[in-house]
C-alpha cells in the first residue's frame, strides 16, 4: 500500500481518487499527529461491507465453501432453482 502525507493528499484529492478507483489499492494518507487515514474505491468500501456482512450470518461462509465444493454434476439443473 502506497503512501503519502496529507498535504500531499490534499494537492492531489482528484488524481488520488481516481488512481484508487482505476487500481483498487488503498493509498494511506500520513499525518505528523499520530493517525493516518486510509483513502480506498467505493466499490472496494463496499465490497468490505458486503464480506463482513456475510460473515456476520452464522453459518453463510461454510455454506459458500461448501457450494464451491460441489461438483457441477450434482448441482440442480438452472430451470430447477427458485430464486
Amino acid at each position: 500500500m502506497s503512501a503519502i502525507s496529507v498535504t500531499k493528499a490534499r494537492d492531489n484529492i482528484y488524481q488520488l481518487l481516481s488512481e484508487v478507483n482505476l487500481n483498487s489499492q488503498p493509498i494511506t494518507i500520513t499525518n505528523n499527529r499520530g493517525k493516518n487515514g486510509v483513502l480506498i474505491g467505493e466499490d472496494d468500501w463496499n465490497a468490505i461491507q458486503e464480506t463482513l456482512y456475510l460473515n456476520s450470518i452464522p453459518g453463510v461462509a461454510e455454506s459458500i465453501i461448501a457450494g464451491g465444493n460441489t461438483p457441477i454434476e450434482e448441482c440442480l439443473p438452472e430451470e430447477e432453482v427458485e430464486w
